[in-house]
């Protein structure tokens, strides 16, 4: 069954019910919120580094459920968490046919100028801002009109790139791989402008890294060079009962639909970020930003990873 038919399905079990319905098209995903705390220890972060990291992703912004108003609200409180880093992982639009006023990238991407961390924010984007601009799709190559907006609102977008972040004498990368899903046709499917070796050569010395991406597909071929991966896309699943989600928007399916994964020692995030796409439907998966604490701020760590080993993803 495909997610599109799934999400159907449910529409229409959901209508039969009135409470769930109300709940799942209404309540989940326009008016609950929940900051998820993560404290991963990968080896090759150093203790005496401490980061935090706020993760936004998946916005789909456009009312009744992400109207500008809200996300100004969730920004503030973002911003009341005073996190040293802010990352935005990508798509920015609402792509469900049941937006009632549409919100321009321009206006998105203004709004989140206002997120402040004292090492910055940066974005990357993801498939749905790709496909939302059809000149992009037909040349093939970007920038996209949601590059330029938040480029214009003096938001850094890295593709392919990273950027060398210094703090108290320490440094640490940022890299952002372009999207793994970003042009659509007939005949060839879904191709990406994505390129990892490209990323890693950006990286000039040993100082940790840290690597933003979209989709978490890319998670098997990411090398130890990086200490963590945070991705969205996956929504969690929008549709999540105890740990399962039963459609999700990625090939490996459960195994990357949310949370803290850990494999071979290596750590990847996987926010359920804060918009719908397909249907405006969530149920056991609410919008969330994510807090990532590293180094010494995990003296306190109260949430243990979600570990996985090749038996578990059999």
């Amino acid at each position: 069954m495909s997610r599109r038919a799934f999400l159907k399905g449910m529409a229409r079990a959901a209508l039969a019910t009135p409470a769930l319905t109300t709940y799942a098209f209404a309540v989940e995903p326009g008016m609950r919120f929940k900051l998820a705390h993560y404290f991963p220890e990968p080896d090759n972060w150093p203790d005496d580094l401490p980061l935090r990291i706020a993760v936004l992703t998946d916005l789909h912004m456009g009312a009744p459920h992400m109207p500008l108003a809200r996300l100004d609200a969730i920004i503030d409180l973002v911003n009341g968490q005073k996190p040293d880093l802010v990352v935005l992982l990508g798509d920015y639009a609402a792509s469900h046919p049941f937006v009632t006023k549409q919100v321009s990238f321009a206006a998105t991407a203004r709004a989140c100028s206002r997120l402040k961390a004292p090492l910055g924010r940066f974005a990357i984007m993801g498939n749905h801002d790709w496909w939302a601009d059809a000149r992009a799709q037909k040349r093939r190559h970007g920038p996209t009109e949601a590059h330029m907006a938040f480029a214009d609102a003096g938001v850094p977008v890295l593709e392919n790139d990273a950027f060398r972040i210094a703090r108290d004498g320490r440094a640490f990368w940022l890299a952002g791989l372009g999207d793994q899903y970003a042009f659509r046709t007939r005949k060839a499917g879904r191709t990406g402008v994505d390129d990892l070796p490209r990323t890693l050569s950006a990286i000039a010395d040993d100082a940790p890294a840290i690597l933003l991406a979209h989709e978490p597909d890319i998670f098997p071929k990411v090398p130890d060079r990086f200490a963590l991966t945070l991705a969205g896309h996956t929504h969690g699943g929008q549709v999540r009962m105890a740990g399962y989600s039963p459609i999700v928007p990625s090939k490996y399916g459960n195994r990357y639909a949310y949370g803290h994964i850990v494999e071979a020692e290596r750590h990847m995030i996987v926010c359920a970020g804060l918009g719908c796409s397909r249907l405006p439907v969530r149920l056991g998966a609410p919008p969330e930003v994510a807090m990532v604490s590293l180094g010494s701020h995990n003296a306190d760590r109260t949430h243990p990873p979600r570990k996985q080993g090749p038996a578990a993803i059999a």
